[in-house]
């Protein structure tokens, strides 16, 4: 049977949901019977996004919003990220929101917590741990968004991935040059990396995405540099030194590092398809969100678009599939 793109899609979401009716929940299946006929690609695993306000002008996001959002966009998950750091955004958005959005919504939100490193504790590493364990016994799955105005081995950050450590939690960092700073070439997250060989560290933001590229200045460290990507890349480096690192492809800065060279970007993709994992950024409504016909229009092999969508976020996160 030969059908077009658009009614082949409905047919497909048709069939997974008439099996979705009849069987155990699969938050996969649900998803592609939920999603618009136009949705582009998937069903999605989204590791970035917000609820909230975020920036000041902007509407706050909830979390039926999110949730429509993701049946339009054909994403059967997503994380939810705190920021609680006062260099992160204009407005925090706590753990508490995250945690509680998830536990009205199991099947599809994913929720993470974050302490900002600079916060008073009692009992150091003890009272810190503490802190932390509180939120992974009610359902936290990782860490972050871990967006902070110090670099990103100042030894308050360090202590932090300590924790982590402890609690087997991911962390997801932004870097750019205020939050989570570093020199060309991220000698600091490779000691950070090197120090920490069992943290899977998520990395997203300018600074980490513009070391694509080799021949970085330092001042492209806070931007979206254009243009051909040159060999010789710190994160081609350090992915392949470090088995603990992850990218995440949201924001403006992971759709820049793709689509900057889109011929680099796809063997970037295929090459380092067992580490990153689809993300978007979203906290407002109505945000333009490029990743979608962004990663639709690679040319990629099954396997790796599967892992990148969401193969490699169910793994990472112990998520259901």
């Amino acid at each position: 049977m030969n059908l077009p793109p658009t009614s082949r899609r409905r047919f497909l979401r048709q069939t997974f949901a008439a099996t979705v009716a009849g069987a155990t929940f699969d938050p996969v299946a649900a998803a592609l019977a939920r999603a618009t006929p136009d949705a582009a690609g998937g069903p999605y695993i989204d590791v970035h996004t917000h609820l909230g306000r975020t920036w000041n002008g902007d509407p706050p996001l909830t979390t039926h919003g999110l949730l429509a959002w993701m049946d339009t966009h054909n994403v059967a998950k997503a994380v939810v990220l705190p920021l609680v750091s006062p260099e992160s955004s204009s407005y925090l958005n706590l753990t508490e929101v995250a945690l509680d959005a998830a536990k009205a919504h199991p099947d599809r939100l994913v929720p993470f917590c974050c302490i900002d490193p600079r916060t008073s504790y009692r009992g150091g590493r003890v009272g810190l741990r503490a802190l932390l364990k509180e939120y992974v016994d009610q359902g936290a799955k990782g860490f972050g968004e871990h967006k902070v105005g110090l670099p990103i081995d100042e030894p308050r950050m360090m202590a932090v991935y300590e924790v982590c450590d402890d609690l087997k939690l991911p962390v997801l960092f932004h870097s750019d040059d205020i939050r989570g700073t570093d020199e060309s070439g991220l000698p600091g997250l490779a000691r950070v990396l090197k120090a920490f060989p069992n943290v899977p560290f998520i990395g997203h933001g300018p600074g980490f995405w513009a070391s694509i590229s080799g021949n970085l200045p330092k001042a492209d460290l806070g931007g979206y540099p254009k243009g051909k990507v040159f060999p010789g890349g710190a994160l081609d480096r350090l992915f392949e030194a470090h088995p603990n690192l992850w990218g995440d492809l949201s924001a403006g800065s992971g759709s820049n590092a793709l689509a900057r060279d889109k011929e680099f970007g796809q063997r970037f993709l295929i090459r380092r398809a067992d580490r990153l994992l689809f993300g978007t950024d979203y906290l407002k409504p109505g945000q333009d969100v490029p990743q979608f016909e962004l990663m639709a229009s690679f040319d990629l092999p099954a396997d790796v678009r599967a892992k990148i969508e969401r193969g490699n976020a169910t793994t990472l996160l112990k998520l259901s599939d």
